[in-house]
């Protein structure tokens, strides 16, 4: 006789939900503890949370955060050379691009501005990814500038670029022997109340999640997530009916995120965008005014040029109105050093997308501006009578 046979097949007769439960609670975890059962089953129950956690986190950190440490502990600020002077007169002077927040390499921007040639040579600065250091940045255009013979220094930043640039023209105005001829400041926020609300409080959400998240800093899955819910309006659907996801349009953005953010070599990292949007909390902007409106040594006071779009509700990140003000007081008046320029049809730093509106102001307005004000320095040199 088969052993199968004496088994009998279940019905749905002989179904009795009591048995089930009491079966259940035989097996069950811990069934046969008498003391503090439900406080050890608890413990338990959250030590195996923990574990799990901690397995997850630890891959975490081994596959994405340790990697990108070890990348960005291998970077460094550097100058790249963009393009000789049209005017070999200008052999003598140096225009240096420094891009603004989310930027690594101002090179694109600076090519984008060949009216910067007539001025002198052009340079684009490339960003340490770990973070900022003006006065290490400061200190590589003087001694490139010295190694290159060129005496006279104009720095140009686009929005936060134009922050970093501030604190590196007084380091050069202050310590250093070469002549800061003028600072052009395109879009800059002068400190964290001219940035628009939306873009001030992504900002500082940033700031509280590099704040307590391990590895938040060099992390690419949580860059993925910051930049593809910055695109959110591309892909959510926010129509008369329930909120939905497109996810066709989702696709697009993340694969966009991936290629310009996260696989690109020349996306800005976690820790440099910290320290970009650090400085213009810090609000040093109006102090390095105050310091470059005042001549040092025999190096008078540079030219401060602001350019912002005539229509300030075009600039979406920076109340350009504001920081419009902030200049004239620091910088403007009878005897001051400020060109204000609006120009048309452009929007929040955006001389890539605007190229041809930039390089008309800059032929039009501020080379003959920075000219002007040269000859008016030498003629004041000239006629001050020697101490």
């Amino acid at each position: 006789m088969s052993p199968m046979d004496a088994r009998h097949p279940s019905t749905v007769s002989d179904w009795d939900d009591t048995r089930r439960r009491a079966r259940l609670r035989d097996t069950s975890l811990g069934h046969g503890w008498k003391t503090l059962r439900r406080t050890r089953v608890t413990l338990l129950r959250v030590a195996a949370l923990l574990l799990a956690g901690l397995v997850v986190f630890a891959q975490y950190w081994k596959y994405d955060v340790a990697p990108e440490q070890a990348r960005l502990a291998r970077t460094e600020p550097a100058i790249l050379p963009v393009a000789a002077p049209v005017d070999p007169q200008n052999w003598d002077t140096v225009v240096v691009d420094l891009v603004g927040l989310g930027g690594l390499d101002a090179s694109d921007t600076a090519t984008a501005l060949p009216a910067l040639r007539r001025m002198g040579m052009v340079w684009a600065i490339r960003y340490d990814n770990e973070g900022i250091d003006t006065k290490v940045i400061a200190d590589l255009i003087v001694r490139a500038a010295e190694l290159s013979g060129l005496r006279n220094v104009v720095l140009v930043g686009h929005s936060m670029g134009g922050v970093i640039a501030l604190e590196v023209a007084e380091h050069i105005h202050r310590d250093s022997d070469r002549r800061l001829a003028g600072v052009i400041l395109d879009c800059t926020p002068m400190d964290l109340n001219a940035v628009r609300p939306e873009s001030r409080g992504r900002g500082e959400d940033m700031l509280r999640w590099m704040g307590w998240l391990p590895g938040a800093r060099e992390s690419r899955s949580l860059r993925l997530a910051v930049e593809t819910y910055a695109r959110r309006d591309r892909f959510l659907d926010r129509g008369d009916g329930p909120l939905g996801v497109k996810f066709g349009k989702l696709g697009e953005v993340l694969a966009e995120v991936l290629r310009d953010k996260i696989v690109s070599r020349d996306a800005a990292s976690n820790g440099l965008i910290e320290s970009q949007f650090t400085a213009i909390v810090a609000g040093g902007a109006t102090d390095d005014l105050r310091t470059l409106a005042q001549p040092v040594a025999d190096k008078p006071r540079p030219a401060i040029v602001f350019i912002r779009p005539r229509d300030a509700s075009a600039d979406r990140v920076v109340d350009v109105e504001y920081s419009h003000r902030v200049l004239i007081e620091r910088s403007g008046g009878v005897d001051g050093t400020l060109l204000v320029v609006l120009a048309r049809n452009t929007g929040h730093a955006n001389p890539m997308q605007r190229p041809r509106e930039y390089n008309t102001v800059i032929e039009q307005q501020i080379l003959p501006f920075l000219q002007r004000y040269q000859q008016q320095v030498r003629s004041t040199m000239v006629a001050a009578p020697p101490r």
